[in-house]
């Protein structure tokens, strides 16, 4: 508190000059009531505004109102009290607005001189003279006369500047009502909050946790708007109380979209919703984010706030409509919290008077809409229990009827069964007979089968030797050479006893001994361990096409039958000219290395290595 001496004499106010009465307890005046100046170079002091010069700057602007605040100018109040030194009361001047970042009173003193007292919400909480949420000085009320009050006004958000006169009775009055109703408020909301705190502890539904957290953030709100925040919990932290308006009004938003997309399931009840109201937190987060990093400005109340909990209601009653009977007290929750945004958001811009109910309007909103919310909690715990009951009681009426149905169908199962029982036994002796029939029958029948067996093999062999005679003789057309060597494996196998039948010898060492070697028909010498196939050493040996059709190609070399021109040899088995070519010319070099002047189908097989060492 600094002491200012004026020697010169300022101009009362006039028509807006407030006389001390004791038949008054309070007066209240708007900023459209009171004589100001608008500063917008922001660099005047209390030593020029009180110049007598400069006081036909002070007018009253009865149009003026919150939203036409400019943050950027400093605002001069001029208030002229007209005192009362025979008053048995103790006057004082409070201002109501608790955003308000500074306000400088320049009070007149007994001695003529004016006092500053700096109050506001960027000033630590303890250096008020008063220990109450808004700001407050006492009127000096000891001599006669009419004295002006100044008042200096800067702030970073659009500041509500109204100006209050009240005996010190009315305010202990107010403000110990005022503390009562907040202490009820904030004792329902720690309740509610605690309440469902414990229902998440027992169920575990994510949906009551969101919901906690948006109780909390409700009560935080409510604490920094009314002022109780920056008292209580943060009383020497002026900058963080200057963002907690912004920052828990974001946090609402953020938890009322996630509790309500839980709550409402809009997932799968509404795919569309589910995702607008993701796009909108998402949109509300950036700009939150702004505002916190770059632009505090964007922390103030604006009408695209409105926009989640219309949406939020809109969605509720969408749901609700679709047959979620769930959401009904959910609906009528946002619907009652939309309206007290929308009053809370046309206050804030002057659009609707100042008075108590309408600033407490969004309290209000909260409050019914935190009951309803916790009915609907409830609501829906009722509603899924009288399913769960009724679909309960239904399944108990099936398993009766299942039951009596069970009854009855083992009934006459029973006497079919008998029935069936009974055929069955007859059936089974018709059965034993037949069997005993059926026993001789087979017993004779395995006796002509033995007959037909030896019969079939001694026409197979006779067959096979008809066809060996033929392949010996040359005399095998092309179909029955297919008989005898259908496939490679058959070829594999009639090399393998031709060159193995008789006995394993080690081409490399000698060794009679061999075990089987990796892959089929190949062994293995038990002494060397050299691996030899069956169509090593032979003309088939590294053959790229099929072994049966190298086969006819080396049979036809030397059968008697018509010979066929290499085009139609070629056309038969459907190869390459070129590789019937050489492989037939291979054959028959092979021959005439070896010097056969007739040869027979076993000397194409005689395994050359062999032959050229005169082993055969």
């Amino acid at each position: 508190m600094v002491g200012i001496h004026i020697a010169h004499a300022q101009r009362i106010s006039g028509s807006s000059t407030l006389k001390i009465d004791d038949s008054l307890d309070e007066r209240i005046f708007s900023i459209a009531q009171l004589e100001f100046f608008e500063d917008t170079t922001n660099t005047l002091e209390f030593g020029d505004i009180v110049q007598p010069d400069f006081q036909d700057n002070f007018k009253i602007r009865p149009s003026f109102n919150k939203n036409k605040f400019n943050i950027d100018n400093t605002y001069w109040v001029k208030l002229s009290i007209d005192k009362t030194p025979n008053s048995t009361k103790k006057w004082l001047m409070e201002f109501y607005d608790q955003t308000i970042d500074v306000v400088e009173v320049y009070a007149p003193n007994s001695e003529g001189e004016y006092d500053e007292i700096i109050m506001g919400d960027a000033i630590p909480f303890g250096s008020r003279n008063f220990r109450h949420k808004n700001f407050e000085l006492l009127i000096n009320n000891n001599s006669d006369g009419i004295s002006n009050y100044y008042v200096k006004i800067q702030s970073h958000q659009k500041a509500d500047i109204r100006i209050a006169i009240r005996s010190i009775n009315r305010f202990i009055f107010y403000a110990l009502n005022e503390y009562f109703a907040y202490g009820v408020f904030y004792g329902m909301i720690l309740i509610i909050g605690l309440y469902n705190l414990l229902v998440y502890t027992v169920i575990r539904e994510t949906k009551y946790l969101y919901y906690t957290f948006y109780l909390i953030s409700v009560g935080i709100y409510a604490l920094s708007v009314d002022g109780i925040a920056f008292q209580y919990l943060w009383p020497n932290f002026p900058k963080w109380n200057q963002i907690a308006n912004g920052v828990f009004s974001f946090s609402i938003v953020l938890w009322a979209i996630l509790f309500s997309i839980k709550f409402l399931n809009t997932r799968f009840r509404s795919p569309l919703i589910h995702k607008v109201l993701i796009i909108i937190l998402a949109i509300k987060s950036i700009i939150f984010l702004i505002a916190l990093l770059w632009d505090p400005k964007l922390f103030e109340i604006r009408y695209y706030d409105i926009i989640p909990f219309f949406f939020i209601f809109f969605a509720s009653v969408y749901i609700w409509t679709r047959g979620y009977k769930v959401a009904r007290f959910f609906v009528i929750a946002y619907g009652v919290l939309f309206v007290g945004v929308v009053v809370k958001v046309l206050v804030n811009a002057a659009i609707i008077p100042h008075m108590t109910l309408v600033y407490y309007s969004l309290h209000l909103a909260f409050l019914v809409e935190m009951l309803l919310l916790t009915f609907a909690l409830g609501d829906r715990i009722q509603i899924l229990k009288d399913n769960r009951d009724r679909a309960m009681r239904r399944t108990i009426r099936q398993m009766e009827d299942n039951f009596a149905l069970k009854e009855k169908v083992n009934r006459e199962l029973e006497v079919k069964v008998s029935e069936r029982t009974k055929e069955l036994a007859h059936k089974n002796k018709l059965l034993e007979d037949y069997n005993q029939q059926l026993t001789e029958k087979d017993e004779e029948i395995k006796r002509i089968n033995s007959l037909l067996d030896r019969d079939n093999w001694k026409l197979k062999s006779s067959i096979k030797e008809s066809f060996q005679a033929r392949l010996s003789n040359k005399l095998l057309s092309f179909e029955e050479f297919q008989r005898i060597f259908p496939d490679q494996s058959a070829c594999l196998r009639y090399l393998e006893e031709f060159k193995w039948g008789k006995g394993y010898e080690c081409r490399h060492c000698g060794n009679s001994k061999s075990s089987k070697g990796p892959k089929l028909f190949t062994r293995r010498c038990s002494k060397c361990g050299h691996i030899d196939s069956v169509t090593a050493g032979t003309i088939f040996h590294g053959v790229k096409f099929p072994l049966e059709k190298a086969f006819f190609i080396a049979y036809e070399l030397i059968a008697n039958t018509e010979k066929r021109t290499l085009e139609e040899l070629a056309e038969l088995l459907e190869l390459r000219k070129n590789t019937v070519w050489n492989f037939r010319k291979k054959t028959r070099q092979n021959i005439e290395a070896h010097n056969i002047k007739n040869p027979h189908w076993d000397d194409i097989l005689i395994i050359v290595e062999e032959k050229v060492n005169g082993k055969k």
